[in-house]
């Protein structure tokens, strides 16, 4: 099954929630856990075994894990590893972007199902021109893979580049969208090439019927409200992927409290679909 068809079904069986794995110093201190590759293990691990029987995706943020080292990197491996054995999709949140070979690495690192650091699908930054994610995008698609690409994102800085308006008259934003469309056509039952705009971008009139996954973090402890999600994503509202880890993580370190937040988010999302 293509990764399309894969979220889909477990957006469809599980409810269209996905919860970043983002084990800051702050939330392990928070966790009475110290600074540590220790504490990163026990940190993650945790919120797997909480939430990866009952939520469509998990997004470990890589930088986390990459902070600790070689170390870090193993409970990278062991998170996504056993993630997707209890049935969740990984999304790596890497943000990776560049060209050429060193581009076709990236892919190779994260989404050639032969690695060790293999996931479902990554996230993208095509502000290189988009075409320099094409090394990313081909191998995801062969592997039965994804990538969701940065669009319109929440930091303040990010306008200065998203809204930019390109000589066609389209804005960057709205180029990124239309490349994404593209890449999906005909796809069934969605794309496996997603777009990340933010639950807290405010007023848009973008185009978000790219016939694939649109990922809206943001939600929850961030701002985005369910009256958010509605109001930027109008018709394209079924393709959307709400994203929250501080909201989720903060109810830790207990499991069954983990479980219960994120299974209320995702009848507050669930219901926001049939308003």
């Amino acid at each position: 099954m293509t990764f399309g068809s894969r979220l889909r079904e477990a957006m469809d069986t599980r409810g269209p929630f996905c919860v970043g794995i983002d084990p800051h110093p702050a939330l392990m201190e928070q966790w009475g856990l110290t600074d540590s590759a220790f504490g990163l293990e026990k940190f993650a691990m945790t919120a797997v075994e909480a939430l990866g029987s009952s939520v469509a995706v998990l997004k470990p943020q890589s930088a986390f894990f990459e902070r600790h080292g070689s170390k870090g990197i193993e409970v990278l491996e062991r998170v996504i590893s056993e993630a997707r054995a209890m049935g969740a999709l990984v999304l790596l949140d890497v943000k990776r972007g560049d060209i050429g070979s060193t581009a076709q690495a990236y892919a190779d690192a994260y989404l050639d199902q032969t690695s060790p650091l293999a996931v479902d699908a990554i996230t993208a930054s095509p502000f290189l021109g988009l075409g320099s994610l094409d090394p990313m995008i081909d191998t995801a698609l062969a592997n039965d893979a994804g990538v969701f690409v940065l669009a319109l994102t929440s930091n303040p800085e990010g306008p200065q580049v998203q809204h930019a308006t390109t000589p066609d008259g389209r804005t960057v934003a709205a180029s990124i969208l239309d490349a994404i469309a593209t890449r999906n056509v005909d796809a069934e039952p969605l794309g496996s090439i997603g777009a990340v705009v933010g639950a807290t971008i405010g007023q848009s009139n973008d185009n978000f019927d790219v016939n694939g996954p649109l990922l809206a973090p943001g939600f929850g402890a961030q701002g985005g409200t369910a009256d958010d999600v509605r109001r930027i994503f109008g018709g394209a509202l079924k393709n959307v992927l709400p994203s929250s880890s501080r909201e989720i993580l903060a109810t830790g370190p207990d499991k069954g409290a983990l479980t219960a937040a994120a299974e209320d988010a995702i009848r507050s999302i669930i219901d926001l679909l049939h308003a």
